[in-house]
């Protein structure tokens, strides 16, 4: 996902998508995955000449991805959508400089209470067995790049240092995450229950578990019938509510939680028992999927005397 907070900045994606050819190359990758060149020049029914300056814009404003892949006689350069969604904020930016910002391995979990099917994985191998939830306690977790369960949760300690005697308030937290079908299916909707402490700040359906394609960062030791990709996901709380994407999910505020720099927090991720879709969840970390990150969170804070 690519995350617009003025529209300035925005400006080269805006170009770039005010092209009747450009919009036309998103939607046939959007349907088919990855083409070749020829690929998309044959539908687009152009040369590959006049093809070569609208890939060059869509991949300079990071719309898509090419990557070298045996295609046909030899090796082909071939295209694919590096981003599922655009998120753009019409409000003002939060101020930066009154934000803290971390990052979460997502093996490094503190807490967690999970269900098979499940396991965990570094860059090189497998932790344990598959389907053993006992490895979920194994040191070699906090290692971990991706992990997947069917229901049950997993909890994470937000390192909470905002400077003293202030308050915080918005959370943000941008993961990649798909549900946990066996093998892949990307029709597998699962019910993710997010909370902060113990309160539940609101439920987002993810659609499915991804692996039509190898994910761009997925090593090539995992099989190709195992997850391979997620949905970048960013969830905000804020003084107006809970946010999935910039969607509205409840209407827990930041003033509900009550958060200062005295504060211990800890963001839940659960696939409850008794959910509409108990489809499961996978993680992704920064060696695996579509996206180069772990579990990114940004804590803005104002001074305790403010409302």
């Amino acid at each position: 996902m690519i995350h617009i907070t003025t529209l300035n900045d925005g400006l080269e994606i805006f170009k770039a998508l005010g092209s009747e050819v450009r919009l036309q190359i998103l939607n046939i990758l959007l349907e088919n995955g990855q083409m070749s060149m020829n690929q998309l020049a044959s539908q687009l029914n152009i040369t590959n000449g006049a093809l070569t300056g609208h890939i060059k814009k869509l991949e300079d404003c990071g719309l898509i991805t090419i990557s070298n892949s045996s295609y046909g006689h030899g090796n082909q350069k071939v295209y694919s959508l590096k981003q599922d969604k655009l998120l753009v904020d019409f409000e003002p930016p939060v101020d930066d400089s009154n934000t803290y910002h971390t990052q979460i391995k997502v093996g490094q979990f503190t807490n967690h209470h999970i269900f098979p099917t499940c396991g965990l994985a570094t860059s090189s191998s497998l932790i344990g067995e598959l389907d053993d939830i006992r490895y979920f306690d194994h040191p070699s977790r906090f290692e971990a790049d991706i992990i997947w369960f069917t229901k049950g949760f997993v909890e994470y300690t937000i390192p909470n240092l905002i400077p003293r005697n202030n308050k915080i308030s918005q959370i943000s937290v941008s993961m990649e995450i798909s549900s946990e079908a066996p093998g892949v299916n990307e029709d597998w909707p699962s019910d993710v229950s997010f909370y902060i402490n113990d309160t539940k700040v609101g439920i987002w359906t993810l659609p499915g578990d991804y692996g039509d394609v190898r994910g761009l960062f997925t090593p090539d030791w995992w099989l190709p019938n195992w997850n391979q990709y997620g949905l970048i996901k960013l969830l905000v709380i804020n003084r107006k509510g809970t946010f999935v994407d910039g969607l509205k999910i409840s209407d827990v505020t930041t003033a509900d939680l009550n958060l200062d720099y005295t504060s211990n927090l800890r963001l839940r991720m659960a696939i409850e028992e008794d959910a509409k879709h108990v489809g499961g969840l996978t993680l992704f970390g920064k060696t695996f999927g579509n996206y180069d990150q772990d579990i990114e969170v940004s804590l803005t804070y104002v001074p305790m005397a403010n409302n």
